[in-house]
């Protein structure tokens, strides 16, 4: 008599080494210049599950890290997630006191830091200390792992256990830690990937970049790795090793297609630019398709709520006024728009968008209150404003605090970011809400100028008018700045944007009390 047996679960590491196998002598990573194979990348990742081990890290242990996009980053990822435990990635948090709180909040079994990372490592964290490339020879992870044998080493993940956690961007305050099981995230990055691709992430491995990187490998592609995001650096280094795939959030899409650099350099291997950002402007968009080709695809998601709808170039080269939407909700997501009175909205009307996927994280890690108000009954609350067309596209209006409601009319960023970007002075707006204890204004807005010109803020007080009504006009607080300030992740940093609102807006109060007075 035949038994059937239930086959053993293998995670998305298994697969990746397998792979990795299959590729041994073909460069899998590049970094610095310097090619990895994916012989020498399995081997790393058996050597450092090893030293791991060594340090007593097993199945429910939590390995995090301050880590620059570099190759060992990657290989202590997947090591730690072959012993079955789980893996982060810190923020590297401006603030110390927060750094510090936030690492307290995860409590890690280990904290490995590198040498490009260890100023970042607050004092009594309690967690074990292991450093990359610097500190004492006995808490050399990496000098420990020299020494290991590099034969497999069996994966002991389980299906539910903990797998990944990962920090928000943190751009409206302390970043909250999104946690999901090895099942969930083996079948988040299990998508199909095309063998020739060539992924280039060149920032902080934030939740997106992680997901892409997985997913290169896995389909069999190659991953380039740049320490920092640079406009010029990334345009060179498309054109040097022919990236086929390149992620960029918002901000940095804009500063890329502007770069005078984008008319020297050979883009023709790319097929597509990812950009990530709640509601730009249709008029950046179709800059963007203008200075770089047919290669824009727009995603709206998030670490909590995984990828939600995509835009492709098929679409809006189809259907260019799609360009004002997030795209189409994409297969097995779930998505509905919650009014403000509690019932959900019929076609066309906004709401809170609620989201539902097998991507959607499985709650905050330590933060049980925050997860009871973020996720409920499967759902994930975005905490995004937007509406369904009638065609099923899925438009994202910017987040409940930056979107109101003037003269029954909903306003998000991105209407009062497009009469902006239309003038032939500003090269780029942002908004984002004020947070005054005053309450005065509902907007604060950045704009920044083309080389060499100069921005009339009357100017563009008097567009907003003309667009959106006097009275949006008079709740917008705004500021003519040389480039719009960003978060570690390349984000847009709110609080910075608020400052500089603030200032200009006393300074000019200032000047004007000293002409009265004069």
């Amino acid at each position: 008599m035949k038994t059937c047996e239930k086959a053993a679960f293998r995670s998305y590491v298994d697969s990746l080494l397998d792979q990795l196998d299959k590729h041994a002598d073909r460069a899998v990573l590049r970094y610095l210049d310097q090619d990895v194979t994916g012989g020498a990348l399995r081997a790393s990742i058996y050597r450092y599950a090893r030293a791991l081990a060594s340090l007593g890290v097993t199945r429910g242990a939590l390995v995090a890290m301050f880590a620059p996009n570099c190759p060992d980053a990657l290989a202590i990822r997947y090591a730690t997630n072959l012993l079955g435990a789980a893996t982060m990635f810190l923020p590297a948090i401006a603030s110390a006191e927060h750094r510090a709180a936030f690492v307290t909040r995860m409590q890690p079994t280990l904290l490995v830091a590198f040498a490009q990372t260890e100023h970042l490592v607050p004092p009594n964290t309690g967690a074990r200390l292991a450093y990359i490339g610097t500190g004492p020879a006995r808490l050399r992870l990496d000098l420990r792992a020299r020494v290991q044998h590099d034969l497999p080493v069996e994966s002991r993940a389980r299906p539910d256990d903990l797998a990944m956690v990962v920090s928000s961007g943190g751009s409206t305050g302390l970043p909250k830690a999104s946690r999901r099981s090895f099942a969930a995230w083996s079948a988040m990055v299990s998508a199909p990937s095309p063998a020739d691709r060539r992924q280039l992430v060149n920032g902080a491995l934030a939740y997106l970049s992680q997901v892409l990187v997985d997913n290169t490998l896995l389909g069999g592609g190659a991953v380039v790795l740049k320490p920092h995001y640079d406009p010029a650096d990334t345009l060179a280094t498309i054109e040097a090793e022919r990236i086929t795939d390149l992620l960029l959030v918002e901000p940095q899409l804009f500063e890329t297609m502007d770069h005078p650099d984008v008319d020297r350099r050979d883009l023709s291997s790319l097929r597509s630019i990812a950009h990530i950002g709640g509601s730009a402007p249709a008029i950046l968009r179709q800059r963007a398709i203008a200075r770089l080709g047919p290669v824009l695809t727009h995603m709206y998601g998030a670490s909590e709520a995984g990828l939600v709808s995509v835009l492709t170039p098929s679409d809006f080269l189809t259907d260019p006024a799609l360009l004002n939407s997030a795209g189409r909700i994409r297969p097995g997501v779930d998505v509905r728009i919650r009014r403000a009175d509690g019932t959900f909205a019929r076609g066309g009307q906004h709401g809170a968008i609620e989201v539902r996927s097998a991507a959607v994280a499985q709650g905050y890690y330590r933060q049980p209150i925050e997860s009871a108000q973020k996720f409920r009954d499967g759902w994930c609350l975005t905490g995004d404003i937007g509406f369904i067309d009638e065609k099923l596209h899925l438009h994202m209006l910017g987040r409940a605090a930056d979107v109101a409601e003037i003269d029954g009319v909903v306003i998000g960023p991105a209407q009062l970011e497009t009469p902006l970007c239309a003038l032939a002075e500003v090269r780029y707006a942002r908004a984002v809400a004020a947070t005054d204890a005053a309450g005065d204004y509902r907007w604060n807005v950045v704009v920044v100028p083309w080389k060499g010109r100069r921005i009339d803020i009357a100017r563009c007080v008097r567009a907003l008018e003309s667009a959106c009504g006097v009275k949006v006009a008079q709740a917008v607080r705004m500021a003519a700045v040389p480039r719009v300030p960003l978060t570690e992740q390349g984000k847009v940093d709110r609080a910075a944007i608020g400052r500089m609102c603030r200032n200009l807006a006393i300074r000019r109060v200032e000047k004007e009390d000293a002409a009265c007075s004069a």
